[in-house]
């Protein structure tokens, strides 16, 4: 049988693609070096951040999760991985290291939303000040600098003509949609957003799932940390203000649902390219930084209220 294809079911399926498309065709005729090779090859090394965590920060919002927390585990696990650089640990080690304490402090958050029964935006909001904390004590607010070539070589190096970044964002991305899309626990994910207590009467192990996708959260918070302090060569307590607020933004102009069980891999890479697109045209157009939050606020809020309209 065939489906008709509607203006509205076009939109529902194409819509971002179309709002990607536009932005980037009047970027284009507003300036001439929106549109260049490496242009675009800073635009995809810039996103990298933003991109892997919000694959975390998707898998949480697929279960009607929130995950307030990942800018300040960012910082934690970054000046805690630089402290170990600098006592000569090994960068290899370092870096497994960074990404132990990210699951670590994401598995607290799903032990508090699980077990404790916190509310997720609650119990997230309350990690962010208190690791934030963390952060700023055990550096007594000042950065870390000075870290080894071999480790910033995840932040700066290349691996052949692409930079090292992209290749593991992308990489993270291919992880993302093999789990949500080719193997039973991604289907348990979407099954559990989509009814958590039916979830529980078939006997999904729900608990285990919650405890999951936080413990992914934090880490990729973690892995994000470990390039920007790579490619800055320090590690601040302060690092990752705000970055949680990009990663919701992007996962939710992607497509996926508050609701829970309803989102695409593919729909997240579109929003953290457009966030990514829409930051680089406003800095190539010298749009003032306070300019900049309210047209980026006012994109997203018109994505958000677009797709409402069309669902």
């Amino acid at each position: 049988m065939t489906v008709r294809l509607t203006p509205r079911t076009f939109l529902q399926q194409y819509g971002l693609v179309v709002s990607f498309l536009v932005l980037c065709a009047g970027l284009t005729m507003a300036t001439d070096r929106f549109f260049t090779a490496d242009n675009w090859l800073n635009i995809l090394r810039q996103s990298t951040i933003n991109g892997i965590i919000s694959v975390g920060m998707m898998l949480v919002i697929l279960t009607r999760g929130i995950d307030l927390s990942v800018g300040s585990i960012l910082a934690l696990a970054s000046v805690m991985t630089a402290d170990q650089l600098q006592q000569g640990v090994d960068p290899l080690a370092a870096l497994g290291f960074c990404l132990l304490v990210g699951a670590l402090l994401g598995l607290v958050n799903g032990a508090l939303v699980t077990f404790i029964k916190i509310p997720p935006f609650i119990a997230t909001l309350g990690m962010m000040t208190v690791v934030r904390g963390l952060a700023l004590s055990y550096t007594e607010g000042q950065p870390i600098t000075g870290l080894p070539d071999a480790f910033r070589s995840w932040g700066t190096g290349f691996i052949g003509p692409i930079p090292t970044p992209i290749i593991v964002a992308a990489l993270i991305f291919a992880v993302g949609y093999v789990l949500l899309v080719h193997t039973p626990l991604g289907r348990f994910i979407f099954g559990y957003g989509d009814n958590d207590r039916a979830a529980l009467f078939t006997g999904l192990p729900t608990h285990r799932i919650v405890l999951f996708v936080y413990a992914v959260s934090g880490t990729c918070a973690a892995l994000a940390g470990a390039i920007l302090i790579g490619r800055l060569n320090s590690a601040a307590p302060t690092g990752g203000v705000g970055y949680e607020f990009d990663a919701i933004a992007a996962v939710v102009v992607g497509g996926t649902s508050f609701d829970g069980g309803e989102g695409t891999i593919w729909g997240t890479l579109l929003g953290v390219l457009l966030i990514a697109v829409l930051n680089n045209g406003l800095n190539l157009l010298n749009v003032p930084t306070p300019f900049q939050d309210v047209a980026k606020g006012a994109v997203i809020a018109l994505a958000l209220l677009f797709y409402k309209a069309i669902r």
